[in-house]
């Protein structure tokens, strides 16, 4: 779950996206001041636009709204004001974790990919990664499924060229590090970070 808040650029709206769905499978029930987004075909829930924002709680952040119990608290009782009897709940997991390559092949179908296994503490993750300087040893920075990167791209589940790819393999550019260098390639960690923990 990701909470987006805007003020300027979409007006007093914050929204709060569990997954995607796609444009023409897309509905919404709108009661009071709150929107449901949802798949008309299987009634998944993408998540909930709510109007009027500022008139239930202060929003200080602008973009990515910091997800805490409190707010997911108000979000719930804004929901149960304005009618809805869903209950949201949030993953509080670091999204950005120390991960270990454990095994690293080429894509069957693209020259420049590499299909890595990433161990990251709690799971092994396959992780479809171009960066050139991708090796099998190394620990890494993994953006989990759910991570909003600095640039505003949420990780989703993916296939690349017909590979299942869980999460992104990041470089220090994408991670808006200070001092990222300007080639192509991930950010490699040294030995002090334990695989698993959270990065920031």
């Amino acid at each position: 779950m990701n909470v987006f808040y805007n003020k300027e650029g979409i007006g007093d709206t914050l929204i709060v996206i569990f997954k995607d769905i796609e444009l023409e499978k897309r509905t919404f029930d709108r009661k009071g001041d709150v929107a449901k987004v949802y798949d008309k075909e299987t009634n998944e829930v993408g998540g909930f636009n709510i109007f009027q924002a500022s008139t239930y709680m202060d929003i200080k952040e602008n973009g990515l709204v910091t997800l805490t119990e409190e707010l997911v608290a108000k979000l719930n009782d804004i929901l149960q004001k304005n009618g809805f009897t869903d209950v949201l709940e949030a993953d509080f997991s670091p999204k950005f974790v120390v991960g270990y390559v454990e095994e690293r092949e080429k894509h069957p179908d693209a020259d420049k990919l590499s299909v890595c296994k990433v161990n990251v503490g709690t799971e092994l993750l396959q992780i479809v990664c171009g960066a050139p300087n991708i090796e099998q040893g190394q620990k890494v920075v993994v953006a989990k499924v759910g991570a909003v990167m600095p640039s505003g791209l949420i990780i989703k589940d993916a296939q690349l060229r017909g590979v299942d790819s869980s999460g992104m393999i990041c470089s220090a550019r994408e991670l808006n590090l200070p001092d990222a260098p300007k080639e192509k390639g991930i950010l490699v960690l040294d030995d002090k970070y334990e695989v698993g923990q959270s990065f920031f």
